[in-house]
């Protein structure tokens, strides 16, 4: 059932004439005027009538649900076939429809219903405050609450998996912080503080990234250096994947909910869903590249030879409608990049091996990025009791104790599913990477190979972010430098850092030396400004401190006469004499094997403008 609700002031309709379906109605009933109503638009769809009880019960409690937010006076009902292109049979519209009517007004609402089969002509005034438009499309199946309610009968269960041991989460000689940290959230142990994270101001200070006040909450505005960052983590990525074979594709971010995969598909994530309506289509705007790549993945001709086949796209945006109060900082976002890698397996043997070189993908971020990942691994049970060792060895891959979850049954797409999580300044956890087993998908987008057999068979699909979504991992890279801020002075990667050496002339005479230091550095790929302003050395010296330059030079007379130079190492916090040709060594050992853009603003501090 698809359903287009709007507060009004007012609506009126009268009928013109009768089409062959039409219900037989009372004059009273050939025109009608309802003020302050809830006007709830309504196409029964073929599937209804699967389960017509199931459909009025949960389009009920939806549609009372809203009533209870916007203070109407009446609900009026107006049967409205143009928003589906799947109608179902004219007499089960009509019983639905009724059977609606009398659901409604068992819950004490004041209910009318618009006759159905007949050509009308109706006029609506719209309030226009945030919930006076919405849709809604309504399964005929358990509401999520109830089926959420059915499964929490039998919890999930929680256990340390360490060294191919199980151990009981109370009882477990947990050795460092963050991971009890993680068990405890988990757990649900953990209390929020209602403190803003260190992130949200640092990212401001930075000169990264700020709110955009004209754009809906959950987006950002970049500046530069912020910029710089995000490309270099895409191209991170991108080069990570398309070593290991991953072919890059780019797809929509807007998809047509008539499309029944992508509609059920989209179900499973609930409300939180940028949604539209056009003249003739529901529209969602994705909120993860799945519904893209699965297109795509059903329209090419795949063989066992090809197996395992991986294609990957950079999801600039993916858009999720969160809950206001939850969207914060880098850490929840309604506009985001999402790195998102889908491969397809032959069977759960292949995808259990493909899951264990991911993980080893996934590890591999965390030493790069010089982030410290927590890791979960869930699971069903039926999954867990016919893979048992299976789960302990790629557990086993990540070296140290991890979370294992054992869900009762199947409530997601998927079997199995790792996640890892970098622990913030507040002690919550930052999902970044993750992998899932999905074994629905490929059957309902139509997703096929040609086995050895020449049959054609669906597929398992994996679902790969190896970083998680870009934002949330200059959040979690500025979170661990609040953290660690009293043991060393914090900074990004080198190879991160959008100004990685910046030289300071003493005096104007020194400043042409500077410059042809920096050209030097330049050449051999290093990002370097010059800070020609007409400050003291201390205050520049202090200025990069405050933008985390790795590197700093200060070149005055003596650098002029023999060549040689004072760097000042933020990561040791020492001084030591180099020469250029090995600080660019150092550098260049500090950036081994990572990409490498450059800085997009002007070589002299004095040109930049200040956002």
């Amino acid at each position: 059932m698809r359903l287009l609700l709007i507060h009004s002031d007012y609506i009126k309709y009268k009928t013109k004439s009768k089409t062959k379906i039409a219900e037989e109605i009372t004059n009273e009933k050939k025109e009608g005027e309802f003020k302050n109503s809830l006007v709830v638009f309504t196409a029964v769809e073929k599937k209804d009538e699967k389960n017509p009880d199931g459909v009025v019960e949960n389009a009920a409690t939806e549609i009372n649900d809203i009533f209870s937010k916007i203070g109407a006076e009446t609900v009026v009902i107006y049967p409205y076939a143009h928003l589906s292109s799947s109608l179902s049979s004219p007499e089960s519209a009509k019983k639905i429809l009724h059977d609606m009517e009398i659901k409604l007004s068992s819950m004490n609402l004041n209910v009318a219903r618009v006759p159905f089969g007949w050509y009308k002509s109706f006029e609506i005034s719209c309030k226009g405050h945030p919930l006076s438009e919405l849709s809604r499309t309504i399964l005929p199946e358990k509401t999520e609450k109830e089926t959420n309610e059915e499964l929490n009968v039998q919890k999930s269960e929680f256990h340390i998996l360490n060294k191919g041991q199980l151990y009981n989460v109370d009882e477990f000689q947990y050795q460092t912080n963050d991971f009890e940290k993680l068990v405890d959230y988990e757990l649900d142990r953990t209390k929020s503080s209602g403190e803003e994270p260190p992130h949200v101001k640092l990212m401001k200070e930075k000169n990264l990234a700020g709110y955009e006040p004209s754009a809906d909450i959950g987006h950002l505005r970049w500046y530069p250096k912020g910029r710089l960052i995000r490309d270099l983590l895409a191209d991170y990525v991108y080069n990570l994947v398309t070593e290991r074979g991953a072919m890059p594709v780019e797809t929509p971010i807007m998809y047509d909910l008539q499309d029944e995969a992508i509609r059920v598909h989209a179900e499973k994530f609930g409300e939180r869903q940028y949604r539209m309506q056009t003249k003739s289509k529901e529209l969602m705007l994705r909120y993860a590249c799945c519904f893209g790549a699965f297109r795509i993945l059903a329209d090419t001709f795949i063989t066992w030879k090809n197996l395992p086949l991986a294609i990957y796209e950079l999801s600039t945006y993916s858009f999720r409608l969160e809950k206001s109060g939850e969207v914060v900082g880098l850490k929840r976002l309604r506009g985001f990049t999402m790195p998102d890698l889908h491969t397809v397996c032959a069977d759960l043997e292949q995808s259990m091996q493909e899951f264990n070189n991911q993980i080893s993908m996934c590890d591999q971020t965390g030493e790069d990025l010089q982030l410290n990942y927590e890791v979960i691994i869930r699971v069903t049970d039926d999954f867990f009791q016919e893979n048992r060792e299976w789960v302990f060895q790629a557990a086993s891959i990540i070296g140290k104790p991890i979370i294992l979850e054992i869900l009762p049954k199947r409530k997601h797409y998927w079997i199995c599913k790792m996640d890892f999580a970098a622990i913030d300044y507040l002690g919550r956890p930052m999902e970044n990477p993750t992998i899932q087993i999905d074994v629905e998908s490929a059957e309902r987008f139509g997703i096929t190979y040609i086995d050895s057999e020449e049959e054609e068979t669906h597929p398992i699909i994996i679902h790969c972010s190896p970083t998680g979504s870009i934002e949330r991992v200059i959040g979690s890279l500025l979170e661990k430098t609040a953290i660690k801020m009293a043991e060393k002075l914090p900074m990004f990667p080198v190879w991160l850092s959008p100004t990685q050496v910046r030289v300071l002339p003493i005096a104007e005479r020194h400043l042409d030396f500077a410059l042809q230091l920096a050209d030097d550095l330049i050449k051999q790929n290093i990002r370097v400004d010059v800070d020609d302003r007409p400050e003291t050395v201390g205050k520049k010296i202090r200025n990069s401190g405050n933008e985390w330059v790795p590197y700093v030079i200060v070149v005055g007379d003596k650098e002029l006469e023999n060549n040689q130079l004072m760097v000042n190492i933020r990561e040791s916090n020492e001084k030591t004499l180099m020469n250029s040709k090995e600080l660019i060594n150092r550098v260049h050992h500090d950036t081994i094997n990572m990409p490498f853009r450059k800085l997009p603003l002007s070589l002299k501090l004095s040109e930049r403008v200040n956002f």
